[in-house]
């Protein structure tokens, strides 16, 4: 089996972080995709972080009738900072080597990624899915980046836009549609009593609205 293990504070969830997703499943033929809420980011404080049991409650509910899609709460039982290589070791030793993991990120967080625990272990546990919305401006910016800072051992293939390495997984650089839609953008619009009806499921807006999130 193949499957995605998709990471971040979904502070909110919305529309856009659906579609792409499905862009990345069809585009590599993934079976499954796992949404992994963090509960305390180490490298994304927020004054402005909704409850972990909310972002949960919330992607959870997004999720309905996307029957590929998984919300995991693996983040939020473990106790202490959220960090990818535990996560990654988890799903691994969860369901064995029949199957085979990507990481899907954004390319800002790849770009921070030399801060992460632990960097080098998830370049050798797991092959990397880039997401890159919309036009290619970052993309010689990602080139230079694993030169200089992941490995001079990768060889780059421009016709799948794949990176290989003798020792480390594979990195893929995946063009994914360009979404005008973020959380940040959500939570102003919230803040200033602006309408957030088609950027998120209205499901998660009646969350958002009962709970008074992000005022």
């Amino acid at each position: 089996m193949k499957a995605g293990l998709f990471g971040g504070t979904f502070n909110p969830f919305h529309n856009g972080h659906i579609e792409i997703i499905q862009y990345v499943k069809d585009r590599y033929g993934l079976e499954k995709i796992f949404l992994i809420p963090s509960a305390t980011p180490p490298h994304k404080p927020d004054i402005n972080l909704a409850p972990a049991n909310d972002r949960f409650e919330m992607v959870k509910q997004s999720l309905k009738g996307h029957e590929n899609f998984f919300v995991s709460d693996k983040e939020l039982i473990r106790k202490g900072p959220s960090f990818t290589i535990d996560t990654i070791n988890e799903f691994k030793k969860e369901y064995g080597p029949t199957t085979l993991f990507y990481l899907l990120m954004g390319s800002d967080a790849f770009l921070d990624i030399t801060t992460w625990k632990h960097k080098d272990q998830i370049f050798e546990a797991i092959q990397i899915i880039i997401m890159l919305r919309g036009h290619w401006e970052n993309y010689n910016a990602i080139v230079s980046f694993i030169d200089e800072n992941i490995s001079k051992g990768y060889i780059f293939n421009e016709q799948d836009n794949t990176f290989s390495h003798k020792k480390k997984q594979k990195i893929i650089i995946c063009k994914v549609p360009k979404i005008n839609i973020s959380s940040t953008m959500i939570r102003d619009r919230i803040k200033n009593n602006k309408s957030i009806k088609d950027l998120v499921p209205a499901n998660i807006e009646k969350i958002i609205r009962t709970k008074e999130l992000y005022k």
